[in-house]
């Protein structure tokens, strides 16, 4: 087994992840391969955190032109999350791996509040922890929630679980040209707005000097490779 420097991650997948082809809803291929790839970490003696979005299923930004008020809609967006992070949690438990789904919002029949002290606690007992409901309040995104909670839980590395290969200079979807960037400081990835992470994201890892990684989670063995040291996709720091 090779050897890490790496004790503690957050992942950040986004709600579209799970949805695969379908672009809405769950699909139980995506969380089975989602699974493997957590298991496989695992074996690597790392201790796993998981923040996953609600794209899949609502986005409080978009509620607006549906005449639902921002807050109302990030607040259904929180819902979303849980409902993502208890499929997620459901799957990993399929296969073995113990696992935890704490909530910024109170949800007690379902979920545990989130209290940092049990969060670590989990951890340190290789339970795999999901945060869910974002950071709790409307206006911040999960990508935020993610940096939040990487912070709290003092993990060394947060990775952010994408459809591409990495931070590129336009959309590499859209572009044959777009450039990827192997690495990027803090401060050029806010002046040249790209995007893949939110401003407010960046700036909090900026703050506290946690380095960010953005891979292709499509490519089985990415986010191991990653953190037994190989160069993969784009790091930040």
């Amino acid at each position: 087994m090779a050897k890490t420097k790496i004790k503690r991650v957050l992942l950040k997948f986004s709600g579209e992840a799970l949805a695969g082809k379908k672009r809405l809803g769950i699909e139980g291929e995506v969380l089975e391969y989602i699974a493997q790839e957590i298991k496989d970490v695992q074996k690597l003696g790392i201790q796993i955190a998981i923040v996953v979005g609600a794209g899949n299923i609502f986005r409080g930004i978009e509620g607006s032109p549906r005449g639902i008020d921002r807050t109302t809609g990030d607040y259904m967006g929180m819902l979303g999350t849980t409902i993502n992070a208890l499929a997620l949690q459901s799957m990993l438990e399929k296969n073995n791996i113990d696992t935890r789904v704490q909530s910024a919002i109170a949800i007690n029949q379902v979920v545990e509040p989130y209290i940092r002290r049990k969060a670590m606690r989990h951890l340190q007992k290789k339970r795999v922890v999901i945060f869910a409901a974002g950071t709790g309040n409307p206006y911040f995104s999960t990508d935020t929630a993610a940096a939040l909670r990487a912070m709290e839980i003092e993990a060394n590395l947060l990775i952010k679980a994408t459809k591409v290969d990495g931070v590129f200079d336009k959309d590499p979807v859209k572009s044959k040209t777009a450039k990827k960037f192997k690495t990027l400081k803090y401060l050029d990835f806010l002046n040249q707005n790209l995007g893949v992470m939110d401003n407010t994201a960046i700036s909090l890892c900026m703050d506290n000097k946690l380095p960010i990684s953005v891979l292709n989670m499509n490519k089985k063995g990415n986010i191991k490779k990653l953190l037994e040291g190989k160069k993969i996709g784009t790091r930040i720091e």
